[in-house]
């Protein structure tokens, strides 16, 4: 399979201490150059629970809106830029709908932050 960043799909993502990893939805946020070489894929987590919405290496993502629509998420919900995973694309199951590409530019913001990269 082939996918591109800004992706929103389901793929298994490993727990923090790699015991387990469970479904769930991500953001494909490594550069398309890579995305056609590697089968390495490089991802943000994508959650449902928003306690975390004001902080700046998140993204909320409102289903509300056109841009919300899009990502194919059925919940508002948080890309975590402090979330981030490599994984192999065996691991997606489904493209389930892309980021704009102003939120992609709100994304690569928090990754700034998250990542200390000013």
């Amino acid at each position: 399979m082939s996918f591109a960043r800004g992706d929103v799909v389901i793929a298994l993502f490993p727990s923090a201490d790699a015991s387990a990893s469970k479904p769930r939805p991500v953001l494909v946020i490594q550069s398309d150059i890579y995305n056609v070489k590697i089968r390495n894929l490089v991802v943000a987590a994508i959650t449902s629970n928003l306690k975390h919405a004001g902080d700046p290496a998140s993204l909320l993502i409102d289903v509300s809106t056109a841009d919300g629509q899009a990502s194919g998420l059925v919940s508002n919900s948080l890309v975590s830029c402090i979330n981030l995973a490599t994984i192999d694309d065996s691991l997606i199951a489904k493209k389930i709908g892309h980021l704009s590409q102003s939120l992609q530019s709100k994304v690569d913001a928090c990754l700034k932050v998250a990542l200390a990269l000013f």
